[in-house]
């Protein structure tokens, strides 16, 4: 059975989904206790031979601000980062604190601080494999009541604090389709990220990090506004790329779209189907809205597509994603 055997008038079904999962199922493969999925692919001699692939010393951030400017739109489940400032320029010059925190005895030393609120998916961020379950389980097979409302107790971002560290390698299909940016609904199979592959000149060994540039982003910056960005038709991978992300034996997938996947989704039936078998079954780590657009026009001079990158999240016990400021080092 591929995926293009489902209904020929809807698209895949969920049988074809749940037909996927099995074949790319990783439970119990690294242990009953695992919690890192793909990133057992990444070894400690990895990271090391990683180091080689820097030889500019250029850094480039992947990270979009995280500010109210941000993709998400008003009414949404998330919300853009909310800053707000709690010791300010104006308490230094009113006199206000030193009279709270030092009785007015100190006239020198002046401390600004600020807090931000938000939700932790809301810009560039990872997903942890808790972020997804599927028929009240998620990855490796544990019960969707490992996830309560004071956190994840399996499979939260904690399990991965120490792991997002390697090889990382750019697949600017865009580029490689001779386009600036793909069109919402292009959907990204194996054979498109084969091709990527050989136009760019670049080999995806078994534990890199694969970053896949649609120039979503792009298409953003160039008119101005995030419109529909968050949550609205997408290019991304579709169900036909799992073959492709299992075979290659990743260690995790990024994208610079919202949601990883294709948008409208193949299946009609089934919302963010890729997830499901990608997440849940897979235990792939997915990290969404990384802009790539700077990384990859270097790249493109360079015709160099492989660097270090390091992408830590941050440590929030119990948390099923994180934003992060990740960095490729060329």
């Amino acid at each position: 059975m591929t995926v293009s055997e489902g209904d020929p008038g809807g698209g895949p079904t969920i049988e074809d989904v749940l037909a996927l999962a099995d074949r790319y199922k990783n439970w119990g493969r690294w242990g009953d206790s695992d919690e890192l999925g793909t990133l057992n692919f990444v070894t400690s001699e990895m990271r090391a031979r990683a180091a080689a692939e820097v030889t500019a010393g250029k850094v480039f951030s992947l990270a979009l601000p995280f500010d109210s400017s941000g993709p998400q739109r008003p009414g949404g489940q998330r919300f853009n980062p909310i800053h707000l400032m709690f010791r300010d320029g104006g308490d230094f010059l009113s006199g206000a604190y030193e009279d709270y925190f030092y009785g007015g005895v100190d006239k020198h030393l002046r401390a600004a601080d600020d807090m931000i609120i938000m939700p932790l998916q809301c810009g560039t961020q990872w997903d942890a494999l808790a972020h997804i379950a599927h028929n009240g389980q998620i990855y490796n097979g544990y019960s969707s009541n490992e996830i309560s409302s004071f956190g994840a107790k399996r499979n939260s971002i904690m399990a991965m604090k120490d792991q997002l560290f390697g090889r990382g390698v750019l697949l600017d299909v865009a580029r490689a389709k001779g386009e600036r940016w793909l069109e919402p609904g292009t959907g990204i199979s194996s054979s498109d990220l084969d091709a990527a592959c050989e136009t760019q000149g670049v080999v995806v060994g078994e534990g890199d990090f694969v970053f896949v540039r649609t120039g979503q982003v792009g298409s953003v910056k160039a008119e101005g506004a995030w419109g529909d960005y968050a949550g609205g038709p997408a290019p991304g991978l579709n169900l036909d790329s799992l073959e492709w992300l299992w075979r290659k034996k990743i260690a995790a997938i990024v994208t610079d779209t919202w949601g990883f996947e294709v948008r409208p989704n193949e299946t009609p039936e089934v919302f963010q189907p890729l997830h499901i078998v990608a997440v849940v079954y897979m235990g792939l780590t997915i990290g969404e809205m990384f802009d790539l657009e700077e990384l990859a026009e270097d790249c493109a001079v360079d015709g160099r597509y492989s660097f270090l990158f390091s992408g830590a999240p941050l440590t929030i016990s119990g948390a099923v994603g994180s934003p992060v400021n990740p960095l490729a080092i060329k």
